[in-house]
């Protein structure tokens, strides 16, 4: 079959309906299962077609050189790229000797469902041999949410009309060809042959296999045990030669009869642990999911969701499609990050190749807000993986001269990898994104001990950045000259004033912490907090008296105008077709920059601020970044275009469903996912957290009737429940569960009343207490545009 593909957006999950080929890359992205230490693409269990075979560990990467053509001092001189380990999916069939591949014969009916309660990919195949057998394959495959380091899948061959002699093949196969179609710089660099299989063993119904990289030196172990059910007379045996190591049965099949397999996979990976040390440590894990059984790990997954959906639900009346995709979107979020356990959180989360693997400022400033308010204790892990590199961060800062950490704009393993300065090294607001996301996952958690151990450090090394960056100007305060704010159409500018007001957060949270936690950093003096206090005190924020806005940077707003008019759908992305000079003099965003000031600091700007700034960013602002609509929809809610918030909602939401990009091929765009959760919540609900206080500020778009939301704070769980007339405050205790605790030991805020602001007005909500307050009468506004054909796109359910 190679027909058109429905992909539907159901209730509490995405079916496919039909195979199309040519859009295999994408559906491998979306029905990708992960859990934030494994992660398997969609690929179709027989192994072929495919269009980007993928399964990856995270953080386990190969190092590769970064040429240049002119080097220069301080340029990184190697890369890392995400890679392509041991695949474990594949369990191929051969029916009377025709291999299953739904390219030939005839494919009757062929669906398969992500179902984001229960966790698990489902599949349902029925086929026609070119020989005229008919056949139904089912299977279910589930990365583990409570076993980390497990894959599992239960594979079923039934024969529908006559008896046929079926042979299955179920495999580990390192090295795999991954193709490359593109010259775009954000897909992944293609490795060929990454692995050196160290060895490859079988035992009856157990596959084992380990490999090690030739340059950063990382071994995988890979362990798959299978058991089965079929008729009497079926035959097994295993082999193991060169890079595979192989499974399999044979048997005939009368109507009605099948043969069942469930395959048990667990991954392992160190730099530093011997080779018997990760056999034994992927043996344990394989021995505790027999134990468990099939059956077990589907009720613990199931279970697992349960809890999660109990506590961090958004609920939407009023747009179906959207509600789904909110789902949908919240669900991948979950799976980028439940179980990655101090390694961070990649652009692309374990679905694809996309961006090497990297992790970039996204995670921070997008992804972790959602975790912390749904699953803080994955939020506290990722962050502690920055914790980790700060070795790294404190070399790379020396090597430019500087103090404290500077952290890498984009890393797999902790060092600098973009072979880019104006994009890369000096996008220095990374370091506040990083200590931002350190702050905030405080504050809700009330996690002390974390604070003592990791956010001191993080915002000391960060803080001492600051200072040697910038400089004190006589009669003009504060400095930071030469970087690179969000906007990567605009580079190398003074006083870009998210990274300055960002900056500032920074310095006053470092001198915030290291009075609560005296002792800790005994080499912090009295007179350096002093400096840091100054050092934001004194901050500039640069402001067009001229036009009442804010430039996104000094002199942005005496540019050239960009000709938009002369651009056509194809030129977009700008960076593929516009040189970089050339963008970088003219008034032209790629992503919101200035924007995100407005959001994420927004108790520095005055409404009349935000209205001026927001109307004059949105007709300059082409969202050649998927990061984009989420922050123009947070804004523009808050600035009375609920319309115009609304559509942006579903931008972010549909980003990967509807490819709006087109190149979902390459992985989930994670950020645009959390975008799902933080429109609804931050921009029509009105959340804000400003010096780690809660506050609301509810307003509907007129196709919703009611939105509802939950955050954990402290150890409790608001519920937040809206229509376009009042907006109702409960709080509830969150039970302890073993798979979601919800958050770490350490919180020291009681656990029986919560005080927030409501259009600024102090409500002090207790446990089981229900506040239901008026909302405001809502100017709302229109008339603000994008550049010609850079509308937020449109798309029907």
């Amino acid at each position: 079959m190679n027909g058109h593909t429905a992909l539907t957006l159901e209730d509490w999950g995405l079916r496919e309906d039909g195979l199309d080929v040519a859009r295999l890359a994408q559906t491998e992205s979306l029905f990708a299962a992960c859990n934030g230490h494994i992660g398997v693409r969609g690929n179709l269990d027989e192994g072929e077609p495919h269009a980007l075979p993928g399964t990856y560990l995270n953080s386990f990467y190969e190092v590769r050189p970064l040429p240049y053509a002119e080097g220069g001092y301080g340029y990184p001189e190697a890369g890392q790229t995400v890679v392509n380990v041991i695949d474990a999916k594949p369990i191929r069939l051969l029916v009377d000797d025709e291999p299953f591949d739904l390219r030939y014969g005839h494919t009757a009916s062929h669906q398969r469902r992500l179902d984001i309660r229960a966790g698990t990919l489902g599949r349902s195949t029925e086929w026609t041999s070119p020989g005229r057998r008919s056949v139904r394959v089912r299977s279910t495959r589930l990365v583990s949410l409570v076993q980390r380091a497990m894959l599992a899948i239960e594979w079923e061959v039934e024969v529908l009309d006559a008896a046929a002699r079926v042979v299955v093949q179920s495999e580990l196969v390192a090295n795999e060809e991954i193709p490359s179609t593109t010259h775009d710089p954000r897909v992944a660099a293609v490795l060929r042959n990454p692995l050196r299989v160290l060895e490859n063993e079988h035992t009856n119904a157990t596959l084992f296999m380990l490999a090690e990289t030739a340059t950063s030196a990382l071994r995988v172990a890979t362990m798959a045990h299978h058991l089965w059910e079929g008729p009497e007379g079926t035959e097994f045996r295993s082999d193991s030669f060169g890079e595979t190591a192989r499974a399999s049965w044979i048997t005939t099949l009368e109507p009605g009869q099948t043969l069942k397999v469930v395959k048990l996979v667990a991954y392992g990976w160190s730099r530093r642990r011997s080779i018997p040390a990760l056999r034994d440590q992927v043996s344990a894990a394989l021995l505790a999911a027999e134990h468990t059984g099939w059956e077990g790990m589907l009720a613990e997954q199931a279970a697992f969701l349960e809890d999660y959906w109990d506590l961090a639900a958004v609920d939407i009346e009023g747009d179906d499609h959207l509600q789904r995709a909110v789902r949908f979107s919240m669900f991948h979020v979950l799976q980028s990050g439940a179980r990655s356990e101090g390694r961070g959180i990649p652009a692309k989360g374990l679905t694809g190749p996309g961006y090497d693997g990297h992790k970039f400022w996204d995670t921070e400033t997008f992804v972790l807000p959602v975790l912390t308010y749904t699953m803080p204790e994955a939020a506290g892990d990722a962050l502690m993986w920055r914790h980790r590199i700060l070795p790294a961060a404190r070399e790379r800062a020396a090597q430019l001269g500087l103090r404290g950490a500077a952290f890498p704009w984009r890393t797999i393993g902790g060092a600098e990898c973009s072979a880019y300065w104006p994009a890369g090294t000096a996008a220095f607001h990374i370091a506040a994104d990083i200590a931002d996301a350190a702050t905030r996952y405080v504050a809700a958690s009330g996690d002390v001990d974390w604070e003592r151990k990791y956010a001191v450090d993080i915002l000391v090394e960060t803080a001492r950045l600051w200072v040697s960056l910038g400089y004190f100007a006589p009669g003009d305060g504060f400095r930071i000259d030469g970087v690179t704010g969000p906007d990567e159409y605009s580079a190398v500018a003074d006083n870009n004033v998210f990274t300055n007001l960002m900056a500032r957060r920074n310095l006053l949270a470092a001198a915030d912490v290291v009075a609560r936690h005296p002792g800790v950093r005994p080499d912090v003096l009295p007179d350096e907090v002093t400096t840091w206090r100054r050092a934001a005190e004194e901050m500039a924020v640069p402001f067009d008296a001229r036009l009442g806005v804010h430039p996104q940077a000094e002199g942005f707003t005496d540019h050239a105008a960009f000709d938009f008019a002369s651009m056509t759908a194809d030129d977009y992305p700008l960076l593929l077709h516009v040189p970089y000079f050339d963008l970088y003099r003219k008034r032209v965003v790629k992503q919101a920059d200035l924007v995100l000031a407005l959001h994420l600091c927004g108790d520095q700007f005055s409404d009349e601020e935000k209205a001026a700034d927001f109307a004059y960013y949105e007709p300059l602002t082409v969202r050649d970044s998927s990061l984009s609509a989420t922050t123009q929809g947070i804004v523009a809610a808050e600035t009375g275009y609920l319309d115009l918030a609304y559509r942006y909602t579903r931008e972010a939401a549909l980003m990967d469903v509807d490819d709006l990009e087109r190149n979902t091929r390459d992985g989930l765009h994670m950020a645009s996912l959390a975008g799902a959760w933080l429109v609804p919540v931050a921009g029509f609900g009105g959340m804000r957290d400003h010096g780690g206080r809660l506050s609301f500020k509810p307003r509907l778009p007129a196709p919703l009737r009611s939105l509802g939301f939950s955050l954990l704070w402290r150890g409790r769980r608001l519920r937040v429940e809206v229509n376009h007339h009042s907006a109702t405050y409960s709080l509830h205790a969150v039970e302890r569960r073993s798979s979601l605790d919800g958050v770490r030991p350490g919180g020291t805020d009681p656990i029986d009343s919560l005080s927030l602001l409501h259009y600024g007005e102090e409500v002090t909500v207790g446990v089981g207490e229900h506040h239901r307050l008026p909302i405001p009468d809502i100017v709302e506004r229109s008339g603000v545009s994008q550049p010609e054909g850079r509308g937020p796109m449109e798309r029907l359910p």
